[in-house]
């Protein structure tokens, strides 16, 4: 399993969203700017974040986006899951998809598949944009670089 771009920049946008929009509403064209990717391909992923509920949206001179919930309460699986879709190193591990292997109901190696899925999810489960935001303000203070919103 690998996280793709869409994961990566998504995570990443989103927690540019956190630290510089708080309240606000956050042209794509910043976020863009600050983090060096294409507005375009932001517009793709927003698109989905919009969709699961993650972000909002507003038009206009003031417009963009901006959290749909706290910080606190978007978790890095979300964001993932709402990006990637459902995270799984093999298919037979994917609800709903375990009849579609031969083998499912004596496979010995399943069992590991589904450890690993499930530390995954605890962890991607137990990291928030909450936290992701005060690691990057602690990250600044170690660097001597002053942060305020």
């Amino acid at each position: 399993m690998k996280i793709s771009t869409k994961g990566q920049y998504g995570l990443q946008a989103l927690l540019d969203l956190a630290i510089y929009g708080a309240d606000d509403y956050i042209s794509l064209k910043s976020i863009a700017e600050r983090q060096g990717m294409s507005d375009n391909y932001l517009e793709q992923l927003f698109a989905s974040l919009k969709k699961n509920g993650l972000v909002e949206s507003t038009r206009g001179a003031q417009g963009g986006y901006r959290l749909a919930k706290p910080s606190k309460e978007i978790t890095v699986k979300q964001v993932l899951n709402a990006l990637e879709g459902p995270l799984a190193l093999v298919d037979c591990i994917i609800e709903g998809k375990e009849s579609q292997c031969d083998r499912f109901e004596c496979c010995v190696t399943r069992v590991v598949w589904q450890k690993i899925m499930e530390n995954l999810n605890e962890v991607t489960d137990a990291i928030t944009l909450a936290d992701l935001v005060e690691s990057y303000k602690n990250s600044k203070r170690s660097a001597g670089i002053e942060y305020y919103i």
